[in-house]
Parts: structure tokens; sequence; C-alpha cells
């Protein structure tokens, strides 16, 4: 059996010392048992060549060769002043010293006087205030015991194969959301995933009815699995962490442009699994089920309570999902015990993403083939169609052309009015036309421009291999990572109702729409943006003088989101990714949308972690996308290592720093607060 997964417990006795200790967890006990003893940290300065033998420091375990805590603190002592003396320390003299000694008499206790005064009763206890970041964040790890995660990797490593050939099961699996038809191989994809959760052991594996079930009847459901934490501390506290991923794909045929067939995983000579959802997000997802079952097979613990949220929408929208995100997220509700006169969460009727912690997703790319990123920025995006009806019935070109006017002509039109002409140089975001749009985009700080420096990015590369025969707009690192990243942008996607297939069509066609997106950065909003851009294209229908009706509409929009580095889920998540790859990821924001983190953050008000799995060249959404063969198993451990280093955060536990306001039955209570 491997060590135990490393635990931690603040010292309630120094609300001054806000240094995180690490302790190590006892094997012999059950899954999220309370210990038999209450375990408290001592707090020493130990010199560099004592703390090997001096252990955890746990009151009902002393260091390894004392007989009590309070020997390991004289034995310290002791070596200090010796060590000044230029004298060696040895602690059988400390042990003969000891026995010589002799030992003063034990202290007697004072009786408490007598007193006929009433006892005052005690004041309520209130919830824990929400922790800062101080409070939890992680202590350096270098000179003290961790736990060996060496078996966990070689594990992974040699079930190489047998991860590929699950893959290759699941990508065979035709679940796109796009297409209604093949919806029910959604739900397929879902339940073997569920079987799999079931097969490892796991708590909880339930479906849960999407909430727009009654609007549209083709949703598959949400899969929701919890495994259960294996360690010696009581339930409140061992955290929580949620893992967010999709197991729908996009649309992918051979005749689009693959080199192979999209639903058959093919392996390359190259290392390149090739196969639609490989990447996005089927491989990364389905690597938390194999953490799981690594930890089964070595007979390790899991440091952490583990809960899986899996959802078959999001390659469409994530119908549903925000509002089960809003009613799941509902925290317990505040008590108040008349018998021990203190106040305490009621977790009956709260949501099941109230007790989660931490929120982590694996759905994006790095910013390097080879150097792993965390990513702790997403614009958000605002995506638009504009209608021309025109004529009954389309027309003959030929027949009808020259005297009618053609919805298609007065859309291209108005198309081209929402940016200017290259011509005029600048960056994309300052050609975009829309008054007022960049208001609310922040300036660029001295700051922020030091980090682009120190990415491993290079423009050339980029251009050469990841987007082949375009032509950059900018040509240095900093001005193309500004472009992708903290910038707006407007790009025009396609028209529909105009003829596209292979050879010739003379038609004029009835009704056309454009469709077209802004990529939104942080302070811009979809209300504001739905406004201008609406006021304007209406502004300028007006002055091109169309004959037709014009509809704007927004399909959907959401806002930009950004974490904090400093928050210790991606302190974690680096220590994590540091023991793996042997240097430390990059921070990075991204150019795409992941609408799912902003409602996971807003809801629980938790911090959400992007930790991808995926090089940036994998070709999510494109033809021949691809996961590497060595990611395969690198998110194994990379996912593993991340829930062993969430465990050995110390403070109280995020989730049980909130409760929902209090009720009026509550304030009415004497002394609720």
């Amino acid at each position: 059996m491997s060590a135990a997964p490393a635990s931690m417990e603040t010292d309630t006795n120094n609300e001054d010392d806000d240094e995180l200790r690490f302790e190590e967890a006892d094997e012999d006990e059950d899954a999220e048992t309370p210990p038999s003893t209450v375990d408290v940290d001592v707090k020493m300065d130990i010199p560099k060549n004592l703390r090997d033998s001096l252990g955890s420091g746990r009151r009902d375990a002393a260091p390894a060769g004392f007989t009590s805590t309070k020997r390991a603190r004289k034995a310290t002592a002791r070596f200090a002043d010796l060590e000044a003396k230029g004298q060696s320390y040895s602690q059988a003299d400390d042990d003969d010293a000891a026995a010589s000694s002799p030992r003063p008499p034990p202290r007697k206790k004072k009786a408490p006087p007598k007193t006929t005064t009433e006892k005052k009763p005690k004041r309520p206890r209130a919830p824990p205030a929400p922790p800062s970041v101080d409070e939890l964040r992680i202590g350096d790890l270098a000179d003290l015991r961790a736990q060996d995660l060496s078996k966990l990797y070689t594990f992974a490593e040699d079930r190489e194969e047998i991860y590929i050939s699950r893959l290759r099961e699941a990508v065979a699996i035709k679940g796109v959301s796009a297409w209604v038809e093949n919806r029910p191989k959604i739900v397929e994809m879902l339940e073997w995933a569920k079987a799999w959760a079931e097969r490892l052991g796991a708590a909880e594996a339930r479906f849960v009815e999407n909430p727009k079930k009654g609007e549209d009847a083709t949703l598959p459901p949400l899969l929701l699995i919890t495994f259960a934490a294996e360690t010696n501390l009581p339930h409140d506290k061992v955290r929580t962490v949620c893992a967010y991923g999709h197991l729908d794909v996009q649309p992918a045929k051979k005749d689009d442009g693959w080199d192979t067939e999209p639903f058959e995983l093919t392996e390359t000579k190259d290392g390149r699994l090739v196969g639609r959802g490989a990447s996005d997000d089927k491989g990364p997802a389905l690597s938390w089920l194999w953490v799981v079952e690594a930890h089964r097979k070595l007979n390790m613990k899991l440091p952490v309570r583990l809960k899986l949220l899996y959802e078959g929408m999001e390659e469409f929208g994530s119908e549903g999902l925000p509002e089960f995100v809003a009613r799941e997220a509902v925290p317990p509700q505040p008590r108040f015990n008349d018998a021990k006169r203190e106040i305490t969460l009621d977790f009956k009727n709260a949501g099941w993403l109230s007790d989660v912690d931490h929120f982590v997703i694996s759905d994006n790319q790095w910013l390097a083939k080879k150097t792993p990123c965390l990513t702790y920025g997403l614009r958000g995006v605002a995506y638009f169609e504009v209608i021309v009806s025109g004529p009954a019935q389309d027309l003959h070109s030929g027949v009808y052309g020259g005297s009618v006017h053609e919805p298609l002509n007065d859309l291209i039109h108005l198309l081209a009015s929402l940016r200017h002409a290259p011509a005029l140089g600048g960056m994309h975001h300052e050609r975009i036309r829309v008054p007022g749009l960049l208001d609310d985009v922040p300036p660029v700080t001295d700051e922020e421009r030091a980090k682009y420096a120190t990415l491993d990015f290079d423009v050339e590369q980029y251009n050469r291999e990841d987007v082949t025969g375009a032509q950059l707009e900018n040509a240095t690192n900093e001005k193309t990572l500004m472009a992708r990243w903290r910038f707006p942008t407007l790009s025009i996607h396609g028209i529909e109702g105009a003829f596209s297939d292979p050879g010739a069509k003379t038609v004029l066609p009835r009704r056309v729409s454009g469709k077209f997106s802004i990529r939104q950065v942080p302070n811009m909003t979809s209300a504001r943006t739905e406004a201008l851009v609406t006021s304007y294209l209406e502004s300028q229908w007006a002055a091109l003088g169309s004959k037709y009706a014009l509809e704007v509409k927004m399909v959907h929009g959401g806002p930009a989101w950004v974490s904090r580095t400093d928050h210790p889920n991606y302190v974690a998540a680096s220590r994590a990714v540091t023991k793996v790859f042997g240097k430390p990821p990059d921070l990075t924001r991204e150019g795409g949308s992941i609408p799912v983190a902003n409602w996971l953050a807003d809801a629980t008000g938790m911090n959400v972690l992007l930790l991808p799995t995926s090089a940036s060249n994998d070709g999510a959404h494109a033809q021949n996308e691809k996961w590497d063969k060595v990611n395969v198993t690198n998110a194994v451990k990379v996912l593993g290592t991340y829930l062993h280093e969430i465990s050995k955060l110390v403070g109280p536990r995020p989730a049980l720093c909130k409760c929902a306001p209090p009720t009026a039955e509550d304030l009415a209570k004497p002394g609720f607060f």
C-alpha cells in the first residue's frame, strides 16, 4: 500500500500564524471518518538536519524518535544551543539527561470558587467568514514530506494502450449535439461514462433531467457522479472538487477535409490520436475516471471528495445547463440551535453544487505545443444574426434579374459596413466601426505588457504551423497575443440562404441571414453590445436605402471571464503541473469562450480553474482533430496530482463559509447574530 495522502489542519491556538503546515494522514482510517483524537499542529523552527527525524508534529503521534512533541521541542532547543557552542548533538544524550533529571511534582488543580450567580447564556457562534487568499495559500513543500505519487505515474504510463482503447470506444459514439437525430447517441455516451463510474465504486452516479426538457424533448440528461474521499479527516474538513466536462462533439464528415474517418480513432506514426472529440472534450473529461481507477488499483486513498459534472449539449449552447447550475448552487440554510446556542448550516435542501470548494475545467488548450499552461481569462461572445426578407420565393436571375432589388446584395453591403478595410492599418479591434463598442475596453498596463515576454510563444512558428497559409494582422508576439486574448474582435461567419453547394445555380434568394459574432473582453456586457450593434446596423440600413425589411437579433451572449492566479486553486494546479512536467506552467488567457466558467463562479462564488491537457495544435472543431499520445498519460498524472495538492490546503473550507440570507423567522429569534 502506498503512503496515504497528506492532509492538513490549522493551528487554532495561533491566529497570527498563516503559514500552511502539512501532516501525513493515517492509512488505516475509514473514508471520511473523524479521527479519534484532535490533530494539533506544533509550530517549531526546526534546524534543517533535524527535519527528517521530527516527523509530523502531531500531538497524538509524537515525532519519529521522540516520546512526545514536548521532548521534540527540547531537542530542538538543545541542538541550537550545542550548534552555537560548536558541539555535536546526540539524541541519546538527551535521553540520558531526561532519565537522570528529577521530574517536578504535578501541580494541583485549584477548585473553582463556588457561586450562586446565574450563568450567562453563551453567545451564538455564527458561520465562519469567507477565507481570504492569504488564509488559503499553500506553503513551501521543498523540505516537507509529501505524498509519493511515483507509483501513480508509472501506473498511468503502463496503461497507455488501455486508455487509448477506451478513447477509441468513446470517439466511435457519434454524439453530435448539433445533429438532432444523433442526440440519442449523446445519451449512449453518457451511459458509457456512468457505467464506468459505477464500476469504479462511485458513491453516486445518476442522471438528472435537463431543465429544458419540457421545451425540447431531444435534450439529453446531465450526469452527476460523486466519489467519496478516503481520508482520516471529518466530513467538514474534506475538500470537494468538482470537475466539469462535456461528452458531446462538433459535427464532422470525412468529405469536410478529414484525412481519416472522424469517428474512428486513428493513431499516426508521429504519436497523434486523430478523431472527433479526442481532445475536445472526451479525452480530457474521461481522464478523471482513470485517475480514480489508478487510486483503486494501487490502493491509494482518494484525498478529496470528487464530483464529476458531465453534460451533452456544450457544442450546441449548453441548453439547460445554466438553469441546472443556478438550481443546484442553492447554499445551505443557517439554523439556530437553541440547545447549543449556536448557528449551524443545514444542507438538507442545499444544491448538489453547494458543497463544492474548487471547480476545475479541462476543456481548452495550451498556448504552446509542449509547455503546459493554466488559463485564467476567457473572452465572452455575442453572436448575431441579421435577416433580410425579400420576395415570396426565390427568383431566376436571368428572367427577373435587374428588375428587382436583391436581398443578398443588400445584406453584403450591410455586413461590409461593420469593419474598416485593412488598408487603413491598425489592429483588428481598431477597425471595428460600431460606435462606442471599444469604450469599455480596459487599457493595457505596463504590468500586463511585461507578462507577454515570458510566455512560450513564437509568432513565426504560430503563422507557419498553427494558422498555415493565413496572413497575420500583427507581426509581433505581444500584438498577436493581445489580439487573440484581450481585445474584442468582430468576425463574419457565413450567410444562410445563399447558394453554397458545388456547381452553378443562378438564383436570387428570397431570404438571407448573415451570421457574425463579437468576442467580448472584461467590462463589456452583452446587453450593451446588443444595443450598440442594433442601433448601428439599423442606421446603416436606412442610409443604404434598401427596400426590404431588416431584423437584427442577438442569438446568445456571454461575458468575459477572468480569475485570480494567486488563488489556492491555481497554486495547487501550478504545483501539480510543475511536478509532472518538471517546469512551471505558463499563465495565459484565451480568446475563446467557455460560458460554464462564468455560470459556476457566479452561482456558487467559488473559484474556477482552467487546467488544459491539450496542445495548441490539437485542432478542436477543425478537421483532423487530435490528442497527442503523450498527453493521454500526462492528463491522468496532472489531474491526479492536482487532487493531492488540493488536499494539502488548510484553512476553512470555502464552501462552508457561505450561507443563504437569514429568513424573517431567523431574524425574529433573539440573539440570532
